[in-house]
C-alpha cells in the first residue's frame, strides 16, 4: 500500500476537511447519530464523532474482523504504520487471507471515523484507543497486558538497571534508556530467542500460561527459583504486591507475532442442511400462511364480543394467555405469538373503557374482506418490521417483573435488523436449500460480535442469538419459509427478484455452500413505499398457491360435515353456529349436536332455514339422522317460555312443569307453581336458562311482551387504533435528501469558521464569535459594500442559537444588512442588532 502524497493531517477534524461529498455522506449514513443534530462545521463533527457513547455504537456495529484491526491498533504504537498493524494481524506467518483482508477492514475504520491519518501513521481515534488498550480494570480483548514502558513507570530505576543487567544488556545512565533498551532486547526475535533459551521448563510454562490472557498472575512474597528468574529478567514484572504482568512485548514474541489466537478475516460459511425443489419449498410455505391466516381469525373470533381483560400493569394475565391457548389449540408460547403479531398489525387493541379490555380493531373487519394473500402479507410485514418480541414473554426485565402478553417491556430495536439479516443469509443460498441453525448464528456472531456481557435474562445466549433463533422459528410459522428454506413470496418480501441461482443438487448437512454465496453482502431494509410494493408483490406470488375457499361440506350418518378445504366465510359463519369444531387439519370436522342446533335456532334461524342451508351446501343427500335431529330440536325449541319475574317458567303443558318440579337437579333453582302452566323461580333468567338445559329441556327466551328473544353475538370493537409503533434502534439512517443539505450546511459552516482573518490587535480564538462594537460593526459593513469584499460575522438567531458566517455585504439601511451569505449560499438579510462582531478576511480567504 503506497503512502499519500497530500500533508498528513494533524486532526481528525482535517482528516474529515480533506474528505470528498461522498465520503462524508458515507460517514453520516454509517453513524446517524453524528447528524442529530446536524454539526455546525467539521471540527464539531470530529468533535462528536470522537465521544464515547458514538464511538461504542460504532464498535458495536463492526464485524469480527474489522473489530479484532481497531483491538490491533489498540495495541500497537500510536500512530502505527500499516505493517505494524498486518504483522499484528497476520503474525510471522504472514496469513495470506489476513493480507487480502486488511484493506477492507481499515477501509470500513477510515470510513467510520476511527482511523485516521497516512498509512505509515494511522491512529486510532482516542476514545477507542481507550475502550480497546489493555489496563487492569478492563483487560484487551487481545489477552495483551500493558508495554515494558507502562508497567515499569512506577519501578525505580535502580531495580529497572538490575533487570536490564541480569537480560544480559550494558546498563546505562537514566531509567528512559534501560526501558528502551529492554524493549529493543524483548522485540529482536534472535536476542529473544536466546534469552528464552536460557529459561528453565517450569519458567516456560508459567509463560505459556500467561501468553494467552489473561496476562497477571499472584505470587507469594518468596517467589519460586523459575519464577524469580523471570522477574529478575524482565520477562515478568510486578504490577502490585503479590502480582505479576506478562509484557505485551515478550507476549507477542511468544504468539509468533499474533494480537489474537484466532484471527478471523472471512466470515464463515453458511452450512446445507438439505435442499428441497423450490416448488416443493413453495407449497409447503403456503400451508403455513394459509395455517396462520387461520389462526389468527380464529384468535379475533374468540375475542369477538370482547377479550380479555388489560392487567393493571397493561398486558394480559397467565390465566387469560392460557385459555386463549387452550382455545387455539396451541402451546402458550406459540399462542402469545400469534397474539403479539395480530396486535402488530394492528387487529386488535385495547378498548380504552373503564373496565379495559382487549378486542378486535375496525382494521380487522377491513382485513377480513381482503383476499387472503393481501391478509398473509400484511401479517408478514407487521413481523417483519416488529420491534416487539413475543419470544421474551414470561422472562423478566431488569426490575424482575414478568413480561407479559401485550404488556410493556417487550420491544427490542434489534429485532427488525436480526429478523431481516438472517432472511437475507437465506436469500442468499441457492434456490430450495435450507441451511443449518448453527451455521447462520455462527455468520451473524461475526458480522456483529458481542462485546463484553451482553446477556439479557435468557441464559447463556445474547440477545441477537436468542432474536435469531425466534426468527427461523417465526419464519417457518408465518409461511415466509418452508421446511426452512426461503420461499418465493419470502424472498418477494425483502425486495428481491426471483432467486438467479439455480436449485444445487441435494447436499447432505454440514455440506459448505460456494462462496460467493456465503459473501453475499448485508442488504438494508426496504423504505415504507418499497415495502408496501414488495408486500405487494409477494401477495401476488402467494395467491395462487393458498386453495380456493369452498362453498359446500360433505355430510355423514354420523351427525358431521367434513370440509375437505378452506370454506368461504359465509358458509363457514354459518356452520359455526351450527355444529362445534371437531377436528382440524386439512380437512375441518364439524360435528351437530342438540346444543349446537338449539345455538342455531337462538340466533333466530327456524328449522325449515338449516334444512334449506344444509341441501344447498352439501354435495351429498342430507342425512335422516341429521334431519331427525333438527326437526326434534325444533320442535322443542321454544316449548319453554322463560321470563323475568325475578324469573319465571310457563308452558302450556302441565306435565312438563311437573317433571321439572319432581327432577332433582332444580332444586337450586327454587322453582314454586304459581299456576298450572306457571312456575316462578328465584334465579334470574340467564341462569334459569342454562340450568334448564342442562337438565335436557330446550326452553327459549322471551321478552316482557312475551315474544321469544332471538339472541345474537354483538361483536364488540375498539374504537379505531393504529399498529404500533416500532421502536427505532438510534437515530434513523439519513436520506439522500437530508445527507445532501447537511454536508452543505457543513461545509459552509467549516468555510465560516476557518475563513483566514486580517490580523488584529484582539485576534479571535479558534472557535470564538468575533465580538466588535456596534459602531465598528455598521463602519465594516459599509466598507465590505463599498469594496465588494466579504467578511466575517457572528450572529445569534431570534431562538438564541449561535453561529458562523461568511458574508459579502450588499446593502446596509433601516438596522438591516442585506448580503450574499457563502454559508446557506442564498442573499439574506439580517438584523445588525443580532451581530456579535465583524472581521474582515485575509486577502487570500
Amino acid at each position: 500500500m503506497s503512502t499519500e502524497e497530500t500533508p498528513a493531517p494533524r486532526s481528525l477534524a482535517e482528516a474529515l476537511r480533506a474528505r470528498d461529498d461522498a465520503s462524508l455522506a458515507a460517514l453520516l449514513r454509517s453513524r446517524p447519530d453524528l447528524i442529530t443534530p446536524v454539526p455546525t462545521d467539521l471540527t464539531q463533527l470530529a468533535t462528536r464523532a470522537g465521544t464515547r457513547a458514538s464511538v461504542v455504537r460504532a464498535l458495536e456495529r463492526l464485524d469480527r474482523f474489522t473489530l479484532q484491526t481497531a483491538q490491533a491498533l489498540a495495541v500497537a504504537q500510536d500512530p502505527a504504520a500499516y505493517d505494524e498493524l498486518l504483522a499484528l494481524l497476520a503474525g510471522d506467518a504472514a496469513d495470506p487471507a489476513v493480507t487480502a483482508a486488511l484493506p477492507r477492514a481499515l477501509g470500513v475504520l477510515r470510513e467510520q471515523a476511527l482511523v485516521w491519518g497516512p498509512v505509515d501513521r494511522l491512529r486510532l481515534v482516542r476514545t477507542a484507543r481507550e475502550l480497546l488498550a489493555p489496563s487492569p480494570q478492563h483487560p484487551s480483548p487481545t489477552g495483551l497486558g500493558p508495554t515494558v514502558a507502562e508497567a515499569t513507570a512506577g519501578m525505580s530505576p535502580g531495580r529497572i538497571q538490575e533487570i536490564v543487567a541480569a537480560a544480559g544488556l550494558t546498563s546505562t545512565h537514566d531509567a528512559v534508556s534501560a526501558v528502551a533498551s529492554l524493549t529493543a532486547l524483548f522485540t529482536d526475535r534472535k536476542r529473544m530467542a536466546a534469552l528464552l533459551a536460557e529459561a528453565s521448563p517450569d519458567s516456560l510454562d508459567v509463560l505459556n500460561r500467561l501468553v494467552w490472557g489473561p496476562p497477571y498472575g499472584q505470587v507469594t512474597a518468596e517467589p519460586a527459583a523459575h519464577l524469580r528468574r523471570l522477574l529478575d529478567r524482565g520477562l515478568l514484572l510486578p504490577t502490585a504486591p503479590g502480582t505479576v504482568v506478562l509484557p505485551r512485548e515478550v507476549a507477542l514474541h511468544l504468539r509468533g507475532g499474533r494480537a489474537h489466537r484466532v484471527t478471523e478475516p472471512l466470515p464463515p460459511g453458511v452450512e446445507a442442511a438439505a435442499t428441497h425443489r423450490p416448488q416443493v419449498v413453495d407449497s409447503a410455505a403456503a400451508g403455513q400462511a394459509y395455517t396462520a391466516l387461520a389462526t389468527v381469525e380464529e384468535l379475533l373470533k374468540e375475542w369477538d364480543e370482547g377479550g380479555p381483560a388489560v392487567l393493571r400493569a397493561g398486558g394480559l394475565s397467565v390465566r387469560d394467555l392460557k385459555r386463549t391457548a387452550v382455545a387455539l389449540d396451541l402451546s402458550e408460547p406459540v399462542a402469545a405469538f400469534w397474539v403479539e403479531l395480530a396486535y402488530a398489525a394492528g387487529l386488535l387493541a385495547s378498548d380504552g373503557e373503564a373496565e379495559e379490555r382487549y378486542a378486535a380493531t375496525p382494521a380487522y373487519d377491513e382485513w377480513l374482506e381482503q383476499p387472503a394473500a393481501r391478509r398473509w402479507a400484511r401479517l408478514a410485514e407487521a413481523w417483519l418490521t416488529a420491534t416487539r418480541t413475543a419470544g421474551l414473554i414470561g422472562g423478566r426485565d431488569v426490575k424482575e417483573r414478568t413480561l407479559s402478553t401485550l404488556g410493556p417491556g417487550l420491544d427490542r430495536s434489534a429485532a427488525p435488523e436480526v429478523r431481516h439479516r438472517v432472511l437475507t443469509l437465506l436469500a442468499a443460498l441457492p434456490e430450495g436449500t435450507s441451511p443449518t441453525a448453527d451455521s447462520v448464528l455462527a455468520r451473524l456472531h461475526w458480522e456483529r460480535p458481542v462485546r463484553g456481557p451482553r446477556q439479557e435474562r435468557g441464559g447463556d445466549e445474547d440477545l441477537r442469538t436468542r432474536l435469531a433463533r425466534w426468527t427461523l422459528s417465526e419464519a417457518e410459522s408465518l409461511g415466509v419459509t418452508g421446511r426452512g428454506a426461503l420461499s418465493s413470496q419470502g424472498r418477494a418480501l425483502l425486495g428481491l427478484p426471483a432467486a438467479p441461482v439455480k436449485a444445487a443438487e441435494p447436499t447432505g448437512p454440514g455440506d459448505k455452500l460456494p462462496v460467493h454465496h456465503r459473501d453475499h453482502p448485508p442488504m438494508e431494509p426496504l423504505s415504507a413505499p418499497e415495502q408496501a410494493t414488495a408486500s405487494a408483490t409477494a401477495a401476488r406470488l402467494l395467491t395462487p398457491l393458498l386453495p380456493e375457499p369452498l362453498d359446500h361440506v360433505l355430510l355423514q350418518a354420523d351427525l358431521t360435515a367434513v370440509a375437505p378445504g378452506p370454506l368461504k366465510r359465509a358458509l363457514a359463519d354459518v356452520l359455526d353456529v351450527l355444529a362445534d369444531v371437531e377436528s382440524k387439519g386439512g380437512a375441518t370436522v364439524y360435528r351437530f349436536t342438540p346444543g349446537s342446533v338449539r345455538r342455531a335456532l337462538d340466533a333466530g334461524r327456524s328449522a325449515s332455514d338449516l334444512h334449506d342451508f344444509l341441501t344447498a351446501h352439501s354435495r351429498t343427500p342430507v342425512p335422516q339422522p341429521l334431519a331427525y335431529l333438527i326437526d326434534d330440536v325444533a320442535r322443542r325449541h321454544g316449548h319453554l317460555r322463560i321470563g323475568a319475574a325475578s324469573a319465571y317458567v310457563r308452558c302450556d303443558d302441565d306435565g312438563v312443569l311437573n317433571e321439572i318440579l319432581a327432577d332433582k337437579r332444580s332444586a337450586n333453582l327454587r322453582l314454586r307453581r304459581l299456576a298450572p302452566t306457571v312456575l316462578a323461580a328465584q334465579a334470574d333468567p340467564a341462569t334459569l336458562l342454562d340450568g334448564l338445559r342442562a337438565m335436557g329441556f330446550a326452553p327459549a327466551a322471551e321478552s316482557a311482551e312475551g315474544d321469544v328473544l332471538i339472541t345474537r353475538a354483538h361483536a364488540h370493537r375498539t374504537p379505531p387504533r393504529t399498529a404500533p409503533d416500532p421502536v427505532p434502534e438510534g437515530p434513523p439512517t439519513p436520506d439522500a435528501t437530508l445527507l445532501s443539505a447537511a454536508i452543505r450546511a457543513i461545509r459552509a459552516g467549516d468555510l465560516a469558521s476557518t475563513a483566514p482573518l486580517k490580523p488584529t490587535e484582539t485576534p479571535v480564538a479558534n472557535g470564538d464569535l468575533p465580538r466588535t462594537s456596534s459602531a465598528e460593526t455598521l463602519a465594516t459593513m459599509q466598507a465590505a459594500v463599498m469594496t465588494g469584499e466579504a467578511v466575517w460575522i457572528g450572529y445569534v438567531n431570534a431562538e438564541g442559537a449561535a453561529s458562523q458566517r461568511v458574508i459579502a455585504p450588499i446593502r446596509v439601511e433601516g438596522g438591516f444588512v442585506t448580503a450574499y451569505d457563502h454559508t446557506a449560499d442564498e442573499v439574506r438579510t439580517y438584523p445588525l442588532h443580532r451581530v456579535t462582531g465583524v472581521a474582515e478576511l485575509a486577502e487570500d480567504g
